[in-house]
């Protein structure tokens, strides 16, 4: 996508989806993700440690908004240094199979993960395959009537016809199309980008067509802050407990400070210095002890 790109505006907006647009982050991992990942992976017995695990990595720290294998394993990795989750003899796996594919493969989604499967029939590649696909039948099952963030339809209208807009998102292609035809939002945006497209660092790289300063990502992890510095892209962070606020501050000053070229700079800096303060490197459970 990246070379074949023609810009048709003069300005570039890449948009995140879950927990940036819509208010969905808490629904999916508190009743899709985790539940699936405690019974699935026989966590019965430390679910406890394992659902504080799974929460901090995917909705309370840096890694938030990260690709759900990179999750499974960060948590994971978490769950097993727990002195309350070795002391109860509680087998954690590790996946080292599945941590040697993510270290390989940029499109982090099913399809690839099943071609992979396929191929070599590696059990920690199997057991995941099988954990994502129960996670989508969860999802598909739960997850509906969750409408966007207010602001978030003004702002898209506001950019519209201005700026060049596209989905930049780890989620699965099916879930975010069904989500942004469900509220009538699919009608703003070129494409929809998801796992399938690439990791969000490589999708961003079409901001290379457009001039300096006039490419924005909108999201809501560092991860997507991460991707946009790499394509020199500006970042206008949706603060997680805060989404509100920040997309009301998007239309009411950020979008005028974007089209007018003096969103760079000082203003960045200071969207940046609050964001940085929501998401933490430790979880609160290495604090205590």
């Amino acid at each position: 996508m990246t070379e074949d790109y023609q810009p048709e505006h003069e300005f570039f907006v890449g948009i995140d989806s879950d927990g940036c647009v819509f208010d969905t982050m808490e629904l999916k991992h508190k009743e899709c993700f985790i539940p699936t990942f405690i019974n699935h992976y026989e966590l019965q017995g430390v679910s406890k440690f394992a659902r504080e695990a799974s929460e901090f990595v995917n909705l309370y720290s840096q890694s938030r908004g990260t690709n759900r294998f990179l999750g499974l394993i960060e948590q994971l990795d978490w769950l097993r240094r727990r002195p309350e989750v070795k002391a109860r003899g509680v087998k954690v796996p590790t996946l080292t199979g599945l941590a040697n594919w993510v270290e390989q493969e940029t499109k982090l989604g099913n399809p690839a993960l099943a071609k992979i499967v396929e191929a070599t029939g590696d059990p920690d590649l199997t057991s995941a395959l099988a954990w994502s696909r129960e996670v989508n039948e969860a999802i598909a099952e739960m997850v509906r009537g969750v409408p966007p963030f207010p602001s978030v339809k003004k702002c898209l209208e506001r950019f519209a016809g201005q700026a060049d807009m596209l989905v930049v998102s780890a989620t699965p292609n099916a879930a975010l199309e069904a989500e942004w035809e469900e509220h009538g939002m699919a009608k703003f945006v070129r494409a929809i980008c998801g796992q399938e497209s690439g990791n969000k660092k490589e999708t961003l790289a079409v901001a290379k067509h457009y001039d300096q300063d006039k490419s924005l990502m909108i999201g809501d992890a560092l991860g997507d802050y991460q991707a946009a510095e790499a394509n020199k892209c500006l970042f206008f962070p949706i603060n997680p407990g805060n989404e509100e606020a920040s997309w009301q501050q998007l239309d009411t000053e950020g979008i005028d400070r974007f089209l007018k070229g003096t969103f760079a700079g000082e203003y960045q800096q200071q969207l940046l210095e609050e964001f940085n303060q929501y998401l933490p490197a430790e979880p609160p459970w290495t604090m205590e002890n």
